[in-house]
């Protein structure tokens, strides 16, 4: 039993590694423009060279994350991978349906899904269900480019920071009640607006514009955070505010019903063994004895 632990314990630790890493990565590709001496201006092919790298490495990462979800216990971690790529598919649907006939501004369904999947089953699974669901959208939908692993990588943090609600949810006993369902859509809010602004930073080291709201080599930080903001509120605050309005609304209006569903599946893959392989034979020995005994004195 403490070797069944501790094997546990480490296989855990090596998940966790691995969203460390992709996490770590995605955060040097976001920021090391800011470190080079010299930027050329390329708008909308900004990072066009490196996105392929990142890109192999977060798939990479997925896929080794994975397979490591999935050699946990045998039968609960097959239904929840199982799971998860039902939920994956259906995530992308909704990422076809939003191209196909596009809500208000930068509205979009899919992250209804990975925010519940995530408070439910866990950040790794929320980090999976949202980078998956980005990329299989984007095959569906041709949605592919140099931007799309960086729309991979915020999915994914979405769904891994959102287990950070339950734990608010738990320490104001909030759960089961309707607080629980603000919480919620708090974070969707929160992050409605945060996508939008990490997927304006992807690419805004390379633009070009007014001073006052473009970067230049050599700007400081607080003069960076200023044009930042500027340009932000200037080309992405109502487009996103959409998003964060749509993500809240869904939450409130269906996010009872899929939490209780999401959790009704979530008893049915964990289970504990009262007995090991050793307890078991020995009763069933003692089963067979006490049949025999009971034949022979009849």
């Amino acid at each position: 039993m403490a070797a069944r632990k501790a094997v546990r314990s480490t296989a855990n630790a090596l998940r966790w590694v691995v969203y460390g890493l992709t996490s770590l990565i995605g955060v040097v590709a976001f920021l090391y423009p800011f470190f080079i001496p010299s930027l050329t201006s390329s708008g909308g092919l900004a990072h066009a060279v490196d996105s392929p790298l990142f890109l192999g490495l977060l798939g990479g990462f997925s896929l080794v994350a994975l397979l490591l979800e999935a050699q946990g216990e045998a039968t609960s971690d097959a239904k929840r991978t199982a799971l998860l790529g039902v939920l994956v598919g259906l995530n992308a649907v909704l990422g076809f349906l939003e191209t196909a006939i596009p809500g208000p501004g930068g509205f979009s369904p899919t992250f209804f899904l990975i925010i519940l999947g995530g408070y439910v089953y866990g950040g790794r699974f929320g980090f999976l269900l949202g980078s998956l669901t980005l990329f299989v959208s984007a095959l569906i939908t041709g949605g592919i480019g140099p931007w799309l692993p960086y729309r991979m990588l915020v999915a994914g943090w979405i769904g891994l920071g959102a287990p950070l609600v339950l734990a608010l949810s738990r320490a104001f006993h909030a759960q089961g009640t309707r607080w629980e369902l603000v919480l919620l859509a708090g974070y969707g809010a929160v992050w409605g607006l945060a996508f939008g602004a990490l997927m304006d930073l992807w690419f805004w080291p390379f633009a070009i514009g007014p001073d006052t709201q473009h970067w230049q080599p050599g700007v400081g930080l607080g003069e960076t955070l200023q044009r930042f903001l500027a340009f932000y509120i200037a080309t992405s605050l109502i487009w996103d505010a959409m998003r964060a309005v749509g993500t809240v609304a869904m939450i409130l209006l269906f996010g009872a019903p899929t939490v209780r569903t999401l959790r009704r599946f979530a008893r049915r893959f964990f289970f504990t063994v009262a007995a090991g392989p050793a307890a078991y034979v020995a009763g069933e020995r003692a089963a067979a004895s006490g049949t025999a005994t009971r034949e022979a004195r009849g």
